[in-house]
């Protein structure tokens, strides 16, 4: 590190006092894709092209994972594992897995064009982290071809990380924080304890609480309650709040610090975990 940046970086931990300095934002039903459908529908297509009918539940139980981990998953679930047997003769293997990974890279790559759209309100509110003077770095269970088409398409609805990682980058996905340990040490920005992870899945608390990190889960738009914003908004009141309320305690029951709606209803979220850390308090 040149002595410059070795100078700043002593500044940034004089200057941190109990304040936020960074936050971690997940993808798929975080801040693009309402509902995060495009991984569901491209593993649902890979595993139906093998004659397997996948549901909405059996594909988001895991979701938030790297891919080739989510498709190892998948196979392990009891249920998922004798379909395949009956169809293919024998119990998957991890052949299996490799191939089905292979197959399921230009599915997703296609589907992203048209499942990546900003989610409502992310732009604005990233607009408000920054002024908060926060760093923004993003994590995924996408590969690197993937997220470039991610970054790309969400730069020009006016969205960009200052620092965006996928699993291949690091060795390792979720819930490994070794994606965050890297973007904390791109960022420049220490301790871990000034992060907020901010995800849709039980994978990205996950990966924030072994990374040190607040955690923050996001209901609404993502993985939880899994429907596209005019889905949600055709519900009745009371269907929408059950859906919302199973969501908050799924995630709660994993240790999730904070349960939110959408990740425009950060603020005053980041302004109770400041109070608890200028009281002394850590993740």
């Amino acid at each position: 590190m040149r002595e410059y940046e070795m100078n700043d970086f002593i500044r940034r931990i004089k200057r941190y006092r109990g304040k936020l300095q960074a936050v971690i934002l997940d993808w798929a039903g975080t801040t693009v894709d309402y509902g995060s459908f495009s991984p569901i529908r491209a593993m649902q297509e890979v595993f139906r092209d093998r004659g397997i009918a996948l549901t909405d539940d059996e594909v988001r139980r895991d979701m938030g994972l790297l891919k080739k981990d989510h498709i190892r998953s998948l196979l392990c679930f009891p249920a998922v594992a004798e379909m395949w047997r009956q169809h293919c003769g024998t119990l998957p293997t991890e052949s299996d897995v490799e191939e089905l990974y292979r197959d399921f890279q230009p599915i997703q790559l296609a589907r992203l064009g048209q499942d990546s759209d900003l989610i409502p309100g992310v732009a604005e509110a990233v607009e408000r982290m920054r002024r908060r003077g926060l760093k923004i770095g993003s994590t995924t269970g996408y590969t690197r071809p993937m997220l470039e088409i991610l970054l790309e398409k969400a730069a020009t609805q006016g969205y960009e990380p200052d620092c965006s990682l996928v699993p291949d980058d690091v060795g390792g996905g979720r819930p490994l924080p070794w994606m965050c340990y890297n973007i904390a040490l791109r960022l420049k920005v220490f301790p871990l304890e000034s992060f907020v992870k901010v995800g849709d899945t039980v994978a990205d608390t996950e990966e924030g609480l072994n990374a040190g990190m607040w955690t923050v889960g996001v209901v609404r738009t993502g993985n939880m309650v899994g429907l596209r914003q005019a889905q949600f908004a055709a519900l009745s009141p009371a269907e929408q709040e059950m859906r919302l309320q199973t969501g908050r305690e799924r995630l709660l029951e994993v240790g999730t610090h904070y349960v939110i709606d959408s990740v425009s209803d950060f603020d005053p979220v980041f302004d109770e975990i400041e109070a608890r850390l200028q009281e002394g308090e850590r993740p």
